[in-house]
């Protein structure tokens, strides 16, 4: 199965799901673990990065699908963006339909504090430098949709058609807003 996690970036994604995976099935794979390294040879967001960051993406889930590795993916789904809606199908068909999303929601305050953790800066290299991803941060959320309208959504129609939770994660810590995911998840079996 797939669990894909998404919500603005510094929301919690990677944290709160390496908290669910330690309560279920679930194997990690969050977006940096194939950011990071393209960044060592490549630029952010240059035709080589991009190929080849789709490119592992894809793999890997295939790769979980094919074995019956029970897979949570936590990334930044920009709603309101046609390719980013087009990735999301490919990898639901990825795992024949066997998928649920988790949106995570928090407001910008919230996510540019959460911008500056020990883990966030342990696990994802390049946000180290602080003012740029807090201007980052900032730039993302004045140019896409991250967080879901009710029926308004280009990404609507995808995300009615499999499970969905959606987590205030404002005021809760990492595994205050772990526990229901993990516990939602066993609803999905």
């Amino acid at each position: 199965m797939l669990l894909i996690v998404f919500g603005p970036p510094a929301v919690g994604k990677m944290s709160i799901g390496r908290a669910v995976c330690a309560r279920t099935s679930f194997h990690l794979f969050h977006n940096h673990m194939t950011i990071e390294p393209l960044l060592e040879t490549f630029g952010f967001g240059t035709p080589a990065f991009n190929t080849l960051n789709g490119e592992f993406r894809i793999r890997v889930l295939e790769e979980a699908a094919r074995h019956g590795v029970d897979l949570l993916f936590a990334v930044v789904w920009a709603l309101d963006c046609r390719e980013d809606l087009d990735v999301m199908r490919r990898y639901t068909e990825i795992f024949d339909g066997r998928v649920a999303f988790v949106e995570l929601r928090a407001g910008l305050g919230t996510r540019l504090a959460r911008n500056h953790t020990d883990e966030r800066l342990l696990h994802k290299v390049s946000k180290r430098d602080l003012e740029w991803s807090d201007a980052n941060v900032r730039q993302l959320e004045s140019e896409w949709q991250m967080t879901s309208k009710d029926g308004c959504d280009l990404a609507a129609e995808l995300l009615n058609a499999h499970p969905r939770l959606v987590v205030e994660t404002e005021d809760l810590s990492i595994d205050e807003a772990a526990a229901p995911i993990a516990g939602w998840t066993v609803s999905l079996r």
